[in-house]
């Protein structure tokens, strides 16, 4: 096809394709983008308090010790969850609907990436509210108990110094309000 403009390139992929098809995929280093219809909303924080019911999921060994998304480490023996939807820091109680077993929790990271679930629990976490490893899911309550300041939503008080979420907390310090 040496010495064809792109132009006749796209016909000749029309024409091949037959009335009311799409074309084949063009071969190349250009990869087309999802349509936007397709691709994933990131879901916005929820500061209505309200309580949530879903199912909820706990954190893998290999995540003990990783970053969290407020600059913290992940401790497996620690009362954090993550949450895709409730703010950094907010405070919540997770209750295990078919045992009624509760725990208090921080909410510290973002997550859980499965869809269908609404919060990731530490190991401990989901021990005390029963949900053992061999099933790994239970349907919970998550009821927000208190929110953190709007100024606060940025990082937790613990982030080590040197972390993203440190940087942005001494950058939002200087910030006129």
């Amino acid at each position: 096809m040496a010495g064809l403009t792109c132009a006749a390139v796209a016909a000749a992929a029309l024409a091949q394709a037959g009335p009311g098809l799409p074309p084949p995929a063009a071969a190349g280093p250009v990869a087309a983008r999802a349509p936007a219809a397709t691709r994933h909303a990131k879901p916005k924080l929820d500061l209505s308090g309200r309580t949530r019911v879903g199912k909820a999921s706990f954190y893998g060994g290999k995540f003990s010790g990783r970053t969290m998304a407020d600059g913290t480490r992940m401790d497996p023996q620690a009362d954090s969850a993550a949450s895709k939807t409730l703010p950094l820091g907010t405070t919540a109680r997770v209750t295990n609907l078919e045992t009624g077993d509760s725990a208090v929790v921080t909410i510290r990271d973002r997550g859980p990436h499965v869809q269908g679930r609404i919060v990731d629990l530490t190991p401990a976490t989901a021990r005390k509210v029963g949900i053992d490893r061999q099933e790994g899911v239970s349907n919970v309550k998550v009821t927000p108990l208190s929110l953190p300041p709007s100024d606060e939503r940025v990082k937790s008080p613990g982030a080590p110094p040197g972390t993203r979420a440190a940087r942005l907390h001494a950058g939002s310090a200087s910030a006129p309000r």
